[in-house]
């Protein structure tokens, strides 16, 4: 059983910046594809950002291209999103997932272990 922790999420103001971890337990996240989720309130969760096994490939929703930048540390089992020039349509709770797969994937299908996610708060 693989267990994600989030972290590094906050209150800010618009146009600033934050930086997101989540950090993996067990052996299989150099494995794995792992993807960036959001849900805000009263909506649906969607995709933000997904990088493969080995970082060679990653992929962004449009509406975060150019602001975010999706990486990994296989040697610390960690993931992390470098989000800029934040606006209050960012506000949601970050959620981390691990791939069933190495490669790249936009579905939430493809994953199998989610965290619980780190709040984001975007003030005007």
């Amino acid at each position: 059983q693989v267990q994600l922790v989030e972290s590094g999420g906050g209150l800010v103001q618009a146009g600033d910046s934050l930086r997101l971890s989540c950090t993996a337990s067990g052996d299989l996240f150099a494995s794995y594809a792992m993807g960036w989720f959001r849900q805000a309130p009263g909506k649906e969760r969607e995709i933000v950002a997904v990088i493969n096994w080995s970082s060679t490939r990653t992929g962004y929703v449009d509406s975060v291209k150019g602001r975010f930048t999706i990486s990994r540390d296989n040697a610390k089992n960690t993931l992390y999103l470098q989000m800029t020039n934040l606006s209050p349509e960012d506000t949601a709770n970050y959620i981390c997932a691990q791939g069933k797969m190495s490669d790249v994937n936009y579905r939430a299908s493809g994953y199998d272990y989610w965290g619980q996610g780190t709040q984001v708060i975007v003030s005007s």
